[in-house]
């Protein structure tokens, strides 16, 4: 699995003209895609990963202080565009492997005890934030 993680000051995602999903103080947006090799093992892995990640102010988690995270799927995570001037999507795993993943993070992250706000799987999504600092990373946590 592979998410890309900025530190926001709030952040928002709309579909068809409605908020879905939204945080208004400190945490993490969070963007996630999945490949063929991934499993629930990967989807447990990132969730731990995202809620004991030392990005907050003071080196701080979103485990340390209780701060939201917005989770949106992104297969685009997995293009290459390495030949050419069209990228291809074909390491992004199809819907109905990667969503079950993706809820699967979603799941993991609200068992652990955080706020967690998302997207529409599939959807027409627009993603309005504040970056913070800005710190943006990418963590990939190999499938098997």
């Amino acid at each position: 699995m592979r998410a890309v993680v900025q530190r926001v000051s709030s952040a928002s995602v709309t579909v068809d003209g409605k908020v879905v999903g939204e945080i208004d103080e400190p945490g993490l947006l969070v963007l996630v895609g999945v490949t063929h090799s991934d499993g629930p093992a990967e989807a447990a892995r990132l969730a731990g990963k995202l809620w004991g990640l030392r990005i907050l102010h003071g080196e701080k988690s979103c485990s340390d202080v209780g701060a939201p995270l917005l989770v949106i799927s992104q297969f685009t995570l997995y293009g290459d565009a390495r030949k050419g001037r069209r990228p291809t999507w074909q390491s992004a795993a199809p819907g109905p492997v990667a969503e079950p993943l993706v809820d699967a993070v979603v799941a993991e992250l609200r068992s652990q005890g955080a706020h967690v706000e998302t997207g529409v799987f599939g959807a027409d999504m627009q993603v309005s934030l504040t970056n913070d600092g800005p710190i943006t990373l990418v963590l990939d946590v190999p499938g098997v």
